[in-house]
């Protein structure tokens, strides 16, 4: 009966993550319809896949980025890092992560060599043009960079993959900037901050339960208290920078007289309002967790909120990928 039930849970939680991605998956493809619906706004041609592509390149970013800095903090859990060498950690996903990352830029790459727009075929794209525009330089080197990180990966110092990833992340600053902006540094800046902060917290949180699960046999419900607790710390630091970046990146498009009503007359506004609203609930999850934390006699219960705020955390990237892909309320 007992080997009946593990085969039983072995079995669902594949079954649960795939329908968590398929669903996730629905967000950036089925999103622009109902977010561009009545606001009079023209869609971008093949928003839903270039929603879907950024929302695997921003998931792809996460996973290795959460590795390294949960893998870092778990060398300093006393009995697992410094008393006995390196902690065990689970396998890494970092070289799958990779993979996706490059196909995702790569597709991403391959409509910025058609002129912004979906390629009917091989063609139609242009190569060679990438070289013309910074457009096509970022998106050339967010390609190399996912494959110069998936080598790393597997190579026998995975965080040395920490230097491409960062290259993808200042990449993405830039391209959500371009020059023609007011002031195109400060908001490179504030979303090189808020992407990183992001990147840190969801893929951290993800590797951090996948060590713990890993832990509970090996080093007993203290150590992996202690990881949890020591994430949980950064973390409140990383959502009070996602805030701050957020809020006023978001000022910085929608000016503060026309806030509320661009929150629901544009689809820029009614999917950052949906993002906003994820986001809170991700807060809150992250409270009740930390609260299980520090109050239950068995601190590890605090990993059932945290599930829940993974899945959230899913639904905010994929909400993030279809942001980017939409128009922008106003023009510079």
């Amino acid at each position: 009966m007992k080997a009946g039930e593990d085969l039983g849970v072995t079995l669902t939680r594949p079954v649960a993550v795939l329908v968590l991605v398929a669903l996730a998956a629905l967000i950036p493809l089925l999103g622009p319809s109902t977010a561009l619906h009545g606001t009079g706004e023209a869609s971008v041609p093949g928003v839903g896949g270039i929603a879907l592509l950024r929302t695997v390149l921003f998931a792809a970013l996460c996973v290795p980025i959460g590795e390294l800095f949960v893998d870092r903090l778990a060398r300093s859990v006393p009995g697992t890092g410094r008393a006995t060498g390196r902690p065990v950690a689970p396998r890494s996903w970092s070289p799958w992560a990779a993979a996706a990352g490059f196909s995702a830029a790569l597709g991403l790459a391959s409509v910025v060599a058609t002129g912004n727009l979906v390629p009917d075929g091989l063609s139609d794209i242009d190569v060679g043009g990438l070289y013309a525009s910074r457009d096509g330089k970022l998106a050339l080197l967010e390609v190399n960079a996912f494959l110069v990180a998936g080598l790393c990966a597997v190579s026998r110092r995975p965080a040395t993959q920490l230097w491409p990833l960062a290259a993808v992340v200042v990449a993405e600053a830039l391209r959500a900037h371009p020059a023609t902006e007011h002031a195109p540094l400060t908001g490179s800046g504030l979303t090189l901050v808020h992407l990183t902060c992001a990147a840190l917290w969801t893929g951290g949180l993800l590797h951090a339960l996948r060590t713990l699960r890993l832990w509970r046999g090996r080093y007993g419900t203290g150590a992996g208290a202690a990881l949890l607790g020591l994430y949980a710390r950064v973390a409140a630091v990383l959502l009070a920078a996602i805030t701050a970046t957020g809020v006023w990146s978001s000022l910085r498009r929608m000016p503060p007289e026309t806030v509320l009503e661009q929150l629901t007359a544009t689809a820029y506004g009614r999917v950052l309002l949906a993002k906003v609203l994820l986001v809170a609930a991700v807060a809150a999850l992250a409270l009740w967790a930390r609260q299980r934390l520090r109050r239950a006699a068995d601190p590890l219960t605090a990993c059932a909120p945290a599930r829940a705020e993974v899945v959230a955390l899913g639904l905010v990237v994929a909400s993030s990928g279809l942001l980017t892909a939409l128009p922008l309320p106003i023009r510079w």
